[in-house]
Parts: structure tokens; sequence; C-alpha cells
């Protein structure tokens, strides 16, 4: 005559775990998109710190492509893989400092560079396209003689051609305003605060010869963003199957013996 039994049977399942915390399965995978996404985040991380070098740019002598102020990431690179159009950091004691100076390579060792012929600069007697210059400026107002640029050495121009302390102040030294690729650190890429992203590639320049090939700042960027989606993607697997694993138990549960 006793009441009815409450004791209910677990169902199988099979062998597998189908627990608050999801399936062994899926508890593997999200470790290893943890894991995996660390190795990734981390290794963007220290794969920049190698390549690059950040820079903040004093000055506006690089103005609209580099404002005063902005912070610059850059390619650590030889002197010897500058190309026409690149935007550099180099160190040049015969231009009275010593800190880093930031400017455009317009020529490089054997170019003759020259200003200005129908308002444009001329590289090798070519007329350069210079979109990169400010709106409504023109390239004449730094006009200059003929230079011829000895090997091993770059003629440099700041996009703000009226105020840039570059090659055409240095004429008068014995090197024609010229500077060694030795003298370069690295080669700018991107300005990343404020976030303007990566310098547009200089086309005004393919005429002469090959342009930089870019560097792997995207790669970087692409590897540290992956790495992060897979370690919140991995760390939200368990709160997420628990939460609906819950709300899957509550709803299928039989009502108990009256």
């Amino acid at each position: 005559m006793g009441g009815e039994s409450t004791t209910r049977t677990a169902p199988r399942s099979g062998g597998t775990d189908t627990g608050p915390v999801g399936s062994r399965t899926g508890q593997r995978l999200s470790g290893l998109a943890v894991a995996l996404g660390l190795v990734l985040f981390l290794g963007g991380f220290a794969w920049a710190a190698v390549a690059y070098r950040p820079y903040t740019v004093p000055t506006s002598s690089m103005t609209p492509t580099i404002d005063a102020g902005d912070r610059v990431l850059a390619q650590r690179i030889d002197g010897g893989e500058i190309r026409r159009g690149d935007v550099v950091v180099f160190t040049d004691e015969s231009w009275v400092t010593n800190a880093p100076v930031v400017k455009r390579v317009v020529a490089v060792g054997g170019d003759t560079v020259a200003c200005c012929t129908e308002g444009k600069l001329t590289v090798n007697g070519k007329q350069i396209d210079e979109p990169y210059l400010p709106a409504g400026s023109a390239a004449e107002i730094t006009g200059f003689a003929a230079v011829k640029v000895p090997e091993g050495r770059l003629f440099l121009l700041g996009d703000e051609r009226a105020g840039s302390l570059d090659s055409t102040a240095h004429l008068s030294d014995a090197a024609r305003g010229t500077v060694a690729q030795s003298a370069v650190s690295a080669r700018v890429d991107a300005v990343v605060w404020p976030m303007n992203g990566m310098l547009e590639r200089p086309s005004g320049f393919e005429t002469l010869g090959a342009l930089s090939s870019p560097g792997p700042l995207r790669t970087i960027v692409a590897l540290i963003v992956g790495g992060g989606v897979l370690v919140l993607g991995g760390g939200a697997y368990g709160p997420v199957a628990k939460l609906f694993g819950g709300r899957s138990r509550t709803r299928t549960e039989p009502a108990g013996a009256r």
C-alpha cells in the first residue's frame, strides 16, 4: 500500500558525457582552440616586436601622409632593401640631429633628381605623379637643380615640401643632401595612432622600377585577431554549454510522481 517510488533511472547516453559543461569531445576541442589561439596571439605579438619598431613623428613635414604626433609602425630593414617612394626612418649626424628622421625616398643611387618640370618632380628625366602631396600644393615650391645621387646613397623629401628640412636643405653639403643607405633603420608601413592604416603604394615611381614589397603587418594583425577569436571562443564554450544544457534539462525533466 506504499506510495509510488520517486526513484528515476538515468537515461543511457551511449558513453557520452552530456553534463552541464558539454561533451568530452567539445571540451577537448575548446581546450585545443584556446591553446592554438594563445600560440597565434602571442606569436603575432612576438613577430611584431621583432619585425617592427614604433615611432612618434614630431613634426608636420610628412603631412598629410603622417601628421605631427602620429604614431607609426616601421619595419626593421636593411638599407639595401629601400626603393623609390618608401617612407623611411634614418639618423644622419650631418643633419644636425641625432634623433630619427622620417622622410620619403624619391631617388636612389645612380638616379638624377630635379625639380621641377611642369610642376612635377623629375627622376631620370621622368615626371613623377605624387598624389600624397598636400592638396593644392606644387612640387616646385622646393625647386632645385639636378642632383646625381651617388651609389649607396638616397635623396629624401618631406611630403609637406614647404616646411620640410629634407635633402633640399643640405644641397650645399659635400654629399649634395644625400643620405647613406646604411643610415636607414626602418621603413614605415602604417600609421597606427590615429588608426589611419597602411600607407598607400607610391605608384608614381612604378615606371622607374619595382616598388617595395608590403611588410608582414597584415599577416601579423590576422594572427593576433584570429588567435584572440579562438581564445575567446574556446573559453566561452563551457559557460555556453552549461547555459543551454541547463535549459534543455529543464524542458525535458518529467514531473515528479504524486
